[in-house]
């Protein structure tokens, strides 16, 4: 469902763009992604709205049956967000060790001291880490825009499965192109 308002105070929240995860392989060009992500960060900025960047640096304890993972033989800068996102001083970084940038962060608290209603997410992987965060965000009370040519995923029926079945029950999906010309129309008011 497209987009139908941007509220006077909405947030970017890019999802685990970093060093450690920019070499994977993915359904989309990562390049792409990252540019579209970056644009979106450039003009929120501009706007004078919260930008806030989503690291991954652990793992949940809990068991699976994919293993545990063992973060120690990535390489030192895996966490480091990828240089594209030109990372500014007002920008708010939120390093999670769970799935969802919420669980376990000060995320939620810094939203709402900024009056934040609505967040835009983009990132990878869009069945994990957007989809975990975004089920957050709605249960959390945000309206939630999914924009979903800037973000990806390793697997391409995962990736389809969450743009089709699940974001239409927890937000609205649009493309990078129209929230900047939404985006672009609220700096001409």
């Amino acid at each position: 469902m497209p987009l139908t308002k941007l509220d006077s105070t909405a947030a970017l929240v890019v999802i685990d763009l970093q060093k450690g995860i920019a070499g994977v392989a993915t359904v989309h060009p990562f390049s792409e992604i990252i540019a579209r992500a970056a644009q979106l960060a450039r003009s929120f900025r501009e706007r004078g709205l919260p930008v806030v960047l989503v690291n991954v640096t652990g793992a949940a304890p809990g068991r699976t049956h994919a293993g545990p993972r063992n973060l120690s033989s990535f390489p030192a800068d895996w966490t480091e967000l990828v240089p594209e996102l030109q990372q500014q001083p007002s920008d708010y970084l939120v390093s999670k060790q769970r799935v969802g940038a919420f669980i376990g962060t000060s995320l939620d608290e810094y939203l709402r001291q900024r009056g934040v209603t609505q967040i835009f997410l983009t990132g990878i992987s869009t069945s994990a880490g957007v989809e975990a965060t975004a089920r957050s965000a709605y249960d959390y009370g945000y309206n939630v825009v999914l924009v979903v040519d800037a973000m990806t995923d390793r697997d391409a029926a995962a990736h389809h499965h969450s743009v089709e079945k699940i974001f239409p029950r927890i937000g609205e999906t649009d493309t990078t192109d129209n929230v900047l010309k939404l985006l672009k129309g609220a700096l001409a008011q």
